[in-house]
């Protein structure tokens, strides 16, 4: 059984199929070295995932899994190695000239550093009114800026003319994410990338940046993808999660199965990870060797397998395929 069979659009959404299809997608990246000893990362491994509008699918894992990789791909940065990223069932890498900045302004991301994503040396104001102006045409004079000054309302940025003439370094963290969030909504985007938009935050604005994100996606019926290694916030967010490691789906399902009763050693290392005063700091399996291996096309086996207290000999040979378990929930693993 295929990962996209397993997963099928939710079925109030019947009518409305996946904005985006993930469907199968290799993603390899050269490491150097002479023309017949060079090596080649394999970052994405068959990976299969879909988007719906009104709904958020959480992408977790720790750093070094793939999961940037996968929403650059998305975006549109990166094309895959195999594999296709569809779009309303049009695949993005054959899409050229209009169509293509069309799709630019359909897809749009919120990076982990708001402060890095904005240039310092221009006001929020020309922020906001440097896309409209873009993919916005029809917008004139002044309604640009009744735009823009709406955008920021619309993000809990008000009185809006009290931060439009401002630059980035005169906002705190949380204000310069929702500035990023506006500049997102100003294309009237259709899927909304979230990589990480709350983990450079302080913890007192997290919960507030994740409301916003929630009501928008409920407001505009957003395809969100929400990145994160915080499994905890992945279950506040998102109605669905994925568990990425080395590159590899290895557990999806509703966010709430996923975190109530996870099945893939992986997944409960990350729950065990979250701070519980009720529970020792390290249990054996964090204590357990931390480093995610370098994956390659000739790669055998779980890449799981030198951290996974339940592994076999059968692990180390063939990776094991997806094991349906109920309720859209599936799993990878040998020793269910």
């Amino acid at each position: 059984m295929s990962l996209a069979e397993l997963n099928p659009a939710p079925a109030s959404d019947a009518a409305s199929p996946a904005a985006i299809e993930v469907d199968n997608v290799d993603m390899d990246f050269g490491l150097g070295g002479a023309l017949l000893n060079r090596r080649v990362l394999r970052a994405l491994s068959g990976v299969s995932l879909q988007l719906t509008r009104g709904r958020a699918l959480a992408l977790v894992g720790e750093s070094g899994s793939g999961k940037s990789t996968c929403a650059r791909m998305v975006a549109g940065v990166y094309k895959p190695s195999h594999g296709e990223v569809r779009f309303k069932g049009q695949n993005i890498a054959q899409m050229r000239g209009a169509r293509l900045q069309a799709y630019r302004s359909e897809v749009q991301m919120v990076f982990q550093d708001p402060f890095g994503s904005l240039n310092p040396t221009q006001s929020i104001g020309y922020h906001l009114i440097r896309p409209l102006k873009l993919h916005r045409p029809e917008l004139k004079g002044k309604a640009v800026e009744a735009e823009a000054l709406m955008l920021l309302e619309s993000v809990g940025l008000h009185p809006a003319m009290d931060y439009f003439k401002r630059r980035p370094h005169e906002l705190s963290g949380g204000q310069r994410q929702r500035v990023a969030i506006a500049r997102a909504l100003s294309v009237h985007p259709q899927v909304l990338l979230a990589d990480e938009p709350t983990s450079m935050l302080d913890v007192s604005v997290r919960l507030g940046i994740l409301n916003l994100l929630e009501d928008l996606k409920q407001q505009r019926q957003l395809a969100a993808l929400y990145i994160t290694h915080d499994i905890a916030t992945a279950r506040y967010f998102a109605e669905e999660t994925a568990v990425l490691y080395a590159g590899h789906l290895v557990e999806q399902g509703p966010s709430e199965e996923i975190t109530d009763r996870p099945q893939h050693p992986y997944t409960q290392l990350l729950i065990d990870s979250v701070p519980n005063p009720g529970r020792k700091i390290a249990t054996d399996r964090a204590r357990r060797a931390t480093d995610i291996p370098l994956w390659t096309p000739e790669s055998r086996g779980c890449p799981f397998v030198s951290r996974c207290p339940r592994a076999t000999a059968v692990c180390k040979e063939t990776m094991p395929g997806p094991t349906a378990l109920g309720d859209k929930h599936w799993v990878r693993c040998h020793n269910l």
